[in-house]
């Protein structure tokens, strides 16, 4: 079983038989122009140092580790730390990259700017760090997105992107895509796209990985001081997998630890009814990038569902598909109804509300924790707080009466 995350990707962009390069010609130039900048700039001291200071001062790293220990007691028998990347600024991880791809955009003279986003939260961090750096900023969103994100669409135009409604597809976050890659291929002279998770084109997934890696750098180091020992297990919920890898890059080399994703279980197990691409995907390429994808049997793009709309992807980042066929990770599915209990339950005991998306990790406890052998370690990402998702969770209660 190989062990070291830190060997990928390859030059071309693989990750085993996952991840590449596969775009329009158009594309190819601003793609390695983008990679050049990238590895000269994190070997650049100024550079580091520069991206260090903003996430010290203005994001508010390093984010605490927070010990849940009446949630805990509630599944098993075991200590539960929370790495609390929801304290981060913009109350999610998506700022680590955001900075991170501002910056270097930045250094490459585009003052243009264009992002994806499902949930909302890489969208306010891509236009909180657009306010910051004096950037245009345009966001794609898909109308259902939008819908049950109304407060992230408003904090987004708050900070001075222009959002568009993408009413194309399924009008969630495949179809923001799209028309992201739609805009980038027009405009890449003035453009850079900040893409917010570890999908699409190389290097995209490597870069982003790399920024938010430093969740799991933190989260080792204060574990090992807090708990006098390594984790035992970790846990994170994926989607296409930035805040997951940003815990599980800094923990693979560690044999010892048990790392589990988890995927949106949805509403069933019919293709349509989630998004939980290793239940029911196959190998494909859709955005850019060779992974697992939810498709029907002619290869046409599968309708995915999920209450969180940071999961609702039909896809997954190759580094992930790359280490569930080695075994090194295990992936596993948490339904809606499960991570809508797990909300109310970590709220209530834990005085934490929970994005929906981080939810997923947790319902996974619920439901799986009695499994995890007493006196174990446990180390879940919380990878963003749940203001955005009180009005959703309402509106679903209020049905429910």
């Amino acid at each position: 079983m190989t062990t070291r995350a830190q060997q990928f990707p390859t030059k071309a962009g693989y990750y085993g038989d996952f991840g590449g390069k596969y775009v329009p010609e158009t594309l190819m130039q601003p793609l390695e122009e983008f990679e050049a900048a990238y590895r000269r700039l994190k070997r650049d001291p100024e550079f580091k140092a520069k991206l260090n200071e903003i996430l010290r001062d203005f994001v508010g790293r390093p984010t605490p580790l927070s010990e849940a220990k009446r949630f805990a007691a509630h599944c098993g028998d075991f200590r539960l730390f929370l790495k609390r990347e929801d304290l981060n600024h913009t109350g999610a991880h998506k700022i680590n990259n955001a900075i991170g791809q501002a910056l270097i955009a930045r250094r490459m003279g585009k003052q243009r700017i264009i992002a994806e986003t499902g949930a909302g939260q890489h969208g306010v961090a891509t236009a909180t760090a657009c306010a910051l750096f004096g950037l245009e900023c345009v966001v794609y969103m898909g109308e259902v997105d939008m819908a049950r994100q109304e407060l992230n669409v408003f904090r987004m135009r708050l900070l001075g992107a222009e959002v568009v409604a993408v009413s194309s597809g399924s009008r969630t976050l495949k179809d923001a895509i799209n028309e992201a890659i739609r805009d980038w291929v027009t405009n890449v002279r003035t453009t850079h796209y900040i893409i917010g998770s570890v999908l699409g084109p190389h290097p995209y997934p490597m870069v982003v990985r790399d920024f938010q890696s430093v969740i799991g750098k933190e989260a080792l180091k204060q574990i090992r001081k807090q708990a006098g020992a390594i984790p035992d297990v970790a846990i994170a919920c994926v989607g296409g997998g930035s805040n997951a890898i940003g815990l599980f890059h800094e923990l693979i080399p560690h044999p010892s630890i048990r790392l589990i994703g988890v995927e949106a279980g949805g509403r069933g197990s019919a293709l349509g009814s989630h998004a939980a691409r290793f239940s029911g995907g196959t190998l494909g390429v859709l955005h850019g990038t060779r992974s697992m994808i939810l498709q029907d049997e002619n290869g046409q793009i599968a309708e995915t569902h999920s209450i969180s709309a940071g999961l609702d992807y039909p896809s997954i980042g190759p580094e992930h598909a790359y280490l569930q066929s080695t075994g090194r990770i295990e992936y596993h599915d948490c339904s809606d109804d499960d991570a809508v209990e797990a909300f109310h339950k970590v709220s209530r005991l834990e005085g934490i509300i929970p994005a929906l998306e981080s939810a997923h990790a947790f319902g996974y406890l619920l439901r799986h924790g009695r499994e995890i052998p007493d006196g174990s370690i446990v180390l879940l990402n919380l990878s963003g707080r749940g203001d955005k998702d009180v009005p959703q969770v309402m509106q679903l209660l209020n049905k429910e009466r």
